[in-house]
């Protein structure tokens, strides 16, 4: 006996099959952006809700940034994977939604890159909200940041003359802060840093570690 073809099946392949080559791109790199988004949303709450019982710590970026195209996510750098993902899920969902109602090409172009920054800009606003509300609600950073030691995320210019990034350690949860520094050299991405003062719930005053060693 032949086997009844699987219709959905059917349907899919031939519907792909009538696509051009542009829409197959434009489907493949949505449909894969949307399954990086679920995963990293998951991971994001999930990762929170184990936290939760302790210290509840938002890293706007999780281990699923690796490919950090500038490593800083901290959550408020724009050079991220995950906005990269946010930006293609926005632009991809708009032009497949909207192609038939905009026309020329360009302007549904310039439509869906405008609505894929829009959904970057609102996922970093939204992440960046919860790590504020978590660092102002949970903790005194004027007692507990100090003596705590970490890592620059963003480099931090030399003399006090500008604001980095670090991430520091706090009650065994990693936290960012915008930093400043009164050492004679920058302190570039990755150096080892203790925190010596605090300016403001959001800025910390740091040294690197290593000018201490013997």
């Amino acid at each position: 006996m032949h086997k009844k073809p699987n219709l959905k099946r059917f349907m899919i392949a031939t519907w792909w099959a009538g696509l051009s080559l542009v829409s197959k791109i434009l489907w493949a790199a949505t449909l894969s952006a949307s399954l990086i988004f679920i995963i990293q949303s998951i991971l994001t709450f999930v990762g929170a809700d184990a936290d939760g019982a302790t210290d509840f710590d938002i890293d706007v970026d999780t281990s699923m940034d690796g490919g950090d195209l500038s490593n800083i996510e901290g959550g408020s750098n724009l050079y991220t994977f995950r906005n990269l993902v946010n930006f293609i899920l926005g632009f991809g969902w708009s032009a497949i939604l909207l192609q038939d109602s905009i026309r020329p090409a360009a302007l549904l172009i310039f439509v869906s890159a405008m609505i894929g920054f829009a959904l970057v800009a609102v996922v970093m606003y939204m992440f960046k909200w919860l790590a504020s509300m978590q660092q102002s609600g949970n903790i005194d950073i004027t007692t507990a940041a100090k003596g705590c030691e970490g890592k620059v995320y963003l480099t931090i210019p030399a003399r006090e003359e500008g604001e980095g990034k670090v991430q520091i350690t706090i009650s065994g949860a990693v936290r960012e802060y915008n930093a400043i520094t009164d050492s004679d050299e920058p302190l570039k991405t990755g150096t080892p840093i203790r925190v010596v003062d605090v300016v403001n719930a959001n800025t910390v005053i740091v040294e690197p570690i290593n000018t201490y060693t013997i």
